[in-house]
C-alpha cells in the first residue's frame, strides 16, 4: 500500500510540475509512514512540508494542491490534510478485504515482484578452506541466504556462488603437513584449526619443511598430478566441514554452489593481458597496477589496484575481476550481490570500477557490495574464546542448541525426548540466526545468548511462539491453517490494524530484495506478531458472537499464521507447530 501511495504522490507531483506549481528537477524521497492513530488515517506523508519552500507556498497550501492533483485509486477511500500540512491517507476497507482474499487463495500469499524478473548471482559465505569455519563467516552465510530466499520467492532466478579460498601460498604448507601424515589424515583433519596450527609450527621451525612447502606451491600452481591429488583431498575434507555447518544452519548452500578462487586460476594471465590491451596497466615497483583518478589517498595520490605482484603472483583483486567477468558474461547476471564484510568496501568500489573500465562486466549488470558489520562479544570487541582464540562456528551452534534444550525442557518437561531435541534445534539455531538478521546489516552487534533466547522482545523464540499460538487455534478446531480461504470483513480497530499490516507483506519483501536488508522482514514479523496478540486478546475467535464474525476472524488468523510461517522460512528459520 505504501508503494501505491508513493506512486500516487509522484503522479501528483508530476502534474504540479507540468502546471508550473513546482519547479522542474525536484527528485524528493517520498516518505510514507504508518500512522499510530488510525482515526487520522492509515498512512501519512510529509511531502507538502518538504517541498513547500521550493514551491514558494505554505505547507497547507501545497498540501491542498497535492490533494487536488492526486489520481483516484480504489485502494484509497479519502485523503485529509492534518496539522501543518501532513497528508493522511485512509485505506479502503473493501479493497483491503479483496487483497486479503487474494492472498488467502494463493500459495504465494498474493506476492509478486514489481518489475522485470532478473538473474541474480549471490556471493555468500566464502570461507577459507585452510581453516575451519568460525563466527566471522556467520553473517555472510545467513544474510546472503535470507536475501537469496526472498529473491527466489519473488520470482528471480538466483545463482548462489560460494567463492571459497581454496588457492594460495598457505596451501603449500598445508599440503606438506598432509603429505607427512598419509595414514592419519582423516583424524588429523577432523580439527582443521589444530591442523593449520601444527602445519604453521612446522613451517616456522623446520627449514626443510618450509622448503618443501614452497616447492609444493610451485608444483601445485604448475598442475603437478600428485600435488593436485593431495590438494583435492584436503579440499574435499575441508568442504565436508563447511557442509556440516551449512546443514546445521539450514542454509541453502550445496557443493554445486562452490566456485572457489582456484576455478579462475587459468584465467588470471588473460585478465592481466586484457587490462594491458586496454591501456589500463601501470608498472609500479615491479608490480602491475591499475590507477583510477577517482580513488586517491589522504595526500591526493591515486590508489593502486594491484593485479600482479613483482614476482609474478596474483592477488585477490585479480581473482575477483575474473569472477566478475564470469558472472556477467557467462552466468548472464543482471545483478551480482556480494555479502562481504563492509571493511572491504573500498576494495569492491575499486575492483567494480576496474571491471567496468576494462569491459569485463556488461553495462546492464549491477554490481552491489552488501557490506555488513562485525559480531562482537560483551566487551564490544570481535567475538573470541576466553583465551582469545577464534570461535568455531560449529561450537557456537552446539552451545546454542544445548542452552535452548535446557530452556525448552524447563518449560515443557513432559514432551518426548525426540520432540524436545527437535524444538531445541529449531529454537537454538533460529535464535543465533535471528539475533543477527534482526540487526541492520551494516551495524556491529554484541552476541548475547540470554537476550537472543528470551521469549520477550524481538527474538526468534518470541516469533516462533507467536506462530504456534496461531496454529493452536486451528488445532482446537481440528482444521489445517492452509484449508481456510474466503473474504475477511475486518471491523474492529484491532482487526483493521492487523489486516492492513498483512497487506504489506509483499511490499516489505520487495524492500528486502532491493536493499539486501533482512532486518526489514524481521521488524515486519515482530510487528505482525504484536498486532495479532492485540487482535487475539480483544477479538474472540472461537467464541465470536456470530458465525460470520468468527469466519472473518479465522481468515485473519489463518493469513497471519501463513505470513508468519512464510516470513520465518524466508529468514531460514524453522517454524514449529508447538513448543
Amino acid at each position: 500500500m505504501k508503494d501505491t501511495i508513493r506512486q500516487l504522490i509522484q503522479q501528483a507531483l508530476t502534474r504540479l510540475t507540468d502546471d508550473g506549481v513546482l519547479p522542474a528537477g525536484l527528485t524528493p524521497a517520498i516518505q510514507v509512514e504508518n500512522t499510530k492513530d488510525k482515526s487520522h488515517g492509515d498512512f501519512a506523508s510529509n511531502i507538502a512540508m518538504m517541498l513547500a519552500k521550493p514551491a514558494g507556498l505554505k505547507p497547507r497550501q501545497l498540501a491542498e494542491k497535492l490533494v487536488a492533483a492526486l489520481p483516484a485509486d480504489a485502494s484509497v477511500s479519502k485523503v485529509e490534510i492534518a496539522g501543518p500540512g501532513f497528508l493522511n491517507f485512509f485505506q479502503n476497507s473493501d479493497a483491503l478485504a479483496r487483497r486479503l482474499e487474494v492472498a488467502l487463495a494463493d500459495e504465494r500469499l498474493g506476492v509478486r515482484k514489481h518489475g522485470d524478473l532478473q538473474r541474480v548471482v549471490v556471493d555468500l559465505s566464502s570461507p577459507n578452506l585452510a581453516k575451519e569455519m568460525h563466527v566471522g563467516h556467520l553473517r555472510s552465510t545467513i544474510i546472503g541466504d535470507a536475501v537469496a530466499r526472498v529473491l527466489e520467492f519473488l520470482g528471480d532466478v538466483v545463482i548462489r556462488q560460494n567463492h571459497v579460498g581454496d588457492w594460495g601460498t598457505q596451501f603449500g604448507m598445508l599440503l606438506a603437513h598432509l603429505e607427512e601424515k598419509p595414514a592419519s589424515a582423516e583424524s588429523e583433519l577432523a580439527d582443521l584449526e589444530q591442523f593449520y596450527r601444527a602445519a604453521k609450527k612446522r613451517f616456522d621451525e623446520s627449514e626443510a619443511f618450509a622448503d618443501r612447502a614452497r616447492e609444493l606451491v610451485v608444483r601445485l600452481q604448475a598442475g603437478e598430478p600428485e600435488c593436485l591429488r593431495l590438494w583435492q583431498r584436503f579440499n574435499a575434507i575441508s568442504l565436508s566441514h563447511c557442509q556440516e555447518v551449512y546443514e546445521r544452519l539450514g542454509v541453502r548452500l550445496t557443493p554445486d554452489d562452490i566456485r572457489g578462487e582456484s576455478a579462475y586460476n587459468d584465467e588470471l594471465p588473460g585478465i592481466v593481458q586484457a587490462l594491458r590491451d586496454k591501456g589500463l596497466l601501470t608498472e609500479s615497483e615491479g608490480a602491475q597496477c591499475v590507477f583510477l583518478d577517482e580513488f586517491r589517498n589522504a595526500e591526493g595520490n591515486p590508489l593502486p589496484v594491484i593485479v600482479q605482484k613483482a614476482g609474478g603472483g596474483y592477488l585477490y583483486a585479480t581473482t575477483d575481476l575474473a569472477s566478475m567477468r564470469y558472472r556477467s558474461q557467462v552466468l548472464k547476471a543482471d545483478r551480482v550481490l556480494y555479502f562481504v564484510d563492509q571493511r572491504q568496501a573500498l576494495h569492491f568500489q575499486m575492483t567494480f570500477a576496474v571491471a567496468r573500465r576494462a569491459g569485463f562486466v556488461r553495462d546492464d549488470t549491477a554490481l552491489e557490495h552488501m557490506g555488513f558489520g562485525t559480531m562482537n562479544g560483551a566487551d564490544g570487541r570481535p567475538f573470541k574464546t576466553r583465551d582469545g582464540g577464534t570461535v568455531k562456528l560449529i561450537d557456537l551452534l552446539d552451545e546454542a542448541e544445548q542452552r535452548a534444550y535446557a530452556l525448552v525442557k524447563g518449560k515443557n518437561p513432559e514432551l518426548p525426548e525426540e520432540e524436545l531435541r527437535h524444538i531445541a534445534r529449531a529454537v537454538g539455531i533460529g535464535a543465533v540466526k535471528y539475533a543477527d538478521l534482526s540487526k541492520h546489516r551494516t551495524s556491529d552487534y554484541s552476541f548475547n545468548f540470554e537476550l537472543m533466547l528470551s521469549f520477550e522482545g524481538n527474538t526468534a523464540p518470541y516469533l516462533l511462539y507467536a506462530y504456534t499460538r496461531v496454529a493452536s487455534v486451528f488445532r482446537k478446531l481440528g482444521r489445517e491453517i492452509d484449508e481456510i480461504d474466503g473474504s475477511p470483513a475486518p471491523e474492529a480497530e484491532q482487526e483493521l490494524a492487523l489486516a492492513a499490516r498483512l497487506a504489506q507483506f509483499g511490499e516489505v519483501l520487495g524492500n528486502v530484495a532491493e536493499k539486501g536488508l533482512p532486518h526489514l522482514l524481521c521488524a515486519y514479523l515482530y510487528d505482525l506478531a504484536g498486532l495479532f496478540s492485540s487482535f487475539y486478546e480483544n477479538c474472540p475467535i472461537l467464541t465470536a458472537d456470530t458465525p460470520a464474525r468468527q469466519q472473518s476472524r479465522l481468515l485473519l488468523a489463518a493469513l497471519t499464521g501463513r505470513t508468519l510461517r512464510q516470513g520465518l522460512e524466508l529468514l531460514g528459520l524453522e517454524p514449529l507447530e508447538r513448543m
